[in-house]
């Protein structure tokens, strides 16, 4: 995609780095965890020292990430390499723009505010959750109504629970009511649904722990948005160093809205950040 393709390059010049971008596997043609294992598998290939070496990369000066659905593979990926015993060489420095992050609530004030707005609706992101897993569209169905999880599996809602993690400002007045909980046999058919290398933000405490500095981005018009939010806020709980950037007067994928025939200011600006912040951190 050309938008990406632009993203990758200006950074490359910008920051004078080596920039690489994983042409995951994607769905619905294929499905989780081939996505994450395309993407963790090249991360590891690339943290051999020998491969830095040969592309002249700095060891220490090292940054995954993403946007959106890549968003949501960073951190799955991020939290993976901080428990992989055969990679010894170190991430400096995480990027999240707009992560999809979970998968067991889809009905957060960010998705009942912007339920209908453009580029990523929640019927749209439903579709994109449910065709990760399957083609089944019985999952798709439960999902849309927030009851495709099991009972017995309830105490995952804790990390969830955006009447805990999001900040009064988000709230707005909006009641939370939990998960309607609904058939184990999503779970059963579809383990993925509840693991972390798919919804980052279902992993313990102990597996965010030592978790390098994060950089957050979320949109105020984005069924997303909480997700990101979320995790910043329990990175910081678990003692992770976060940078999170909100911003008012974005929708979801600004930050691909760069270049000619469709340009956001605000996505300009994101794009502008997201390099001067890499350029001061990296």
């Amino acid at each position: 995609m050309k938008p990406y393709d632009s993203l990758s390059r200006w950074t490359s010049e910008k920051l004078n780095a080596v920039v690489v971008s994983v042409e995951y596997r994607l769905a619905p043609k294929y499905h989780f965890p081939t996505q994450f294992e395309d993407a963790y598998a090249v991360v590891k290939y690339f943290l051999q020292s020998s491969v830095l070496d040969q592309y002249n990369i700095d060891s220490r000066r090292i940054c995954v990430s993403g946007d959106s659905a890549g968003g949501n593979l960073a951190a799955a990926v991020t939290q993976q390499l901080l428990h992989d015993p055969d990679v010894k060489i170190k991430l400096k420095v995480q990027v999240l723009l707009y992560p999809a992050l979970q998968t067991i609530d889809l009905d957060l004030p960010s998705y009942r505010e912007n339920a209908n707005m453009p580029v990523l609706s929640k019927s749209l992101m439903v579709r994109f959750w449910s065709q990760y897993f399957t083609n089944d569209t019985s999952l798709k169905e439960a999902m849309e109504t927030n009851q495709h999880g099991p009972t017995e599996l309830s105490g995952l809602y804790k990390f969830v629970n955006w009447s805990h993690w999001l900040p009064e400002r988000f709230k707005k007045g909006h009641i939370y009511i939990a998960p309607s909980h609904g058939s184990s046999k999503f779970v059963q058919k579809y383990p993925g649904l509840l693991d972390p290398r798919a919804a980052p933000l279902l992993a313990d405490e102990t597996k965010l722990r030592g978790l390098p500095l994060t950089y957050i981005c979320t949109c105020q018009h984005d069924v997303l948005r909480d997700d990101g939010i979320m995790y910043a806020s329990r990175l910081r709980e678990a003692g992770v160093p976060v940078i999170h950037e909100h911003v008012e007067d974005a929708i979801h994928g600004a930050i691909m809205f760069t270049t000619s025939p469709l340009i956001l200011s605000a996505g300009q600006r994101m794009a502008n950040n997201y390099i001067n912040w890499l350029n001061e951190n990296l």
